[in-house]
């Protein structure tokens, strides 16, 4: 689907808005403290964050018809996101991206995408696991990794066990 003029200035004004909202987010989190975690690699072009994106709602959002309605109209006029499904435990609408083309695992809108994909996987450093998909170039390293490691190694766990933890709560280097 590509971008008519109303819609590409729509998304201008969403990003705006968008871009301001990711300022005094970060700023507020960085008020709080800096990420647990520090980013490693670089996109490989998998495509698979573009494959199904998810996005987390709130309690209201994800249970009231009326702003649910509103927020994955939102999603689908501007952004292009059609609903397939919803993950009730974690409070997830799953979406497909009509922008994205599998074949060739490029966006036809990427000069205009929305800041969710922008800020992809930057949010994810300030989670408390991130979860990156296995064929994704990125990964996360938990920037207080070293004492944990030693604290693994003192601990007389099983090779098998230790190497377990240290990929489970990245405290791989």
């Amino acid at each position: 689907m590509k971008d008519g003029p109303l819609r590409r200035s729509i998304k201008r004004l969403a990003r705006l808005r968008y871009d301001f909202d990711l300022a005094v987010t970060r700023l507020l989190l960085r008020a709080r403290g800096e990420p647990r975690y520090r980013l490693t690699g670089a996109c490989n072009g998998c495509g698979r964050c573009c494959e199904s994106p998810t996005l987390a709602v709130s309690r209201p959002v994800f249970f009231l018809r009326s702003l649910r309605w509103l927020v994955l109209t939102w999603h689908r006029l501007v952004n292009g996101f059609e609903y397939v499904g919803e993950d009730r435990r974690h409070r997830l609408f799953v979406l497909c991206c009509t922008h994205y083309d599998p074949t060739t695992k490029q966006c036809d809108s990427y000069d205009s995408r929305p800041g969710m994909c922008r800020d992809y996987p930057r949010n994810l450093a300030f989670e408390a696991l991130p979860e990156f998909f296995p064929e994704c170039g990125y990964s996360a390293v938990y920037k207080k990794a070293e004492p944990l490691r030693q604290a693994l190694k003192n601990s007389n766990l099983s090779p098998e066990k230790y190497e377990e933890l240290v990929r489970k709560l990245h405290l791989r280097e």
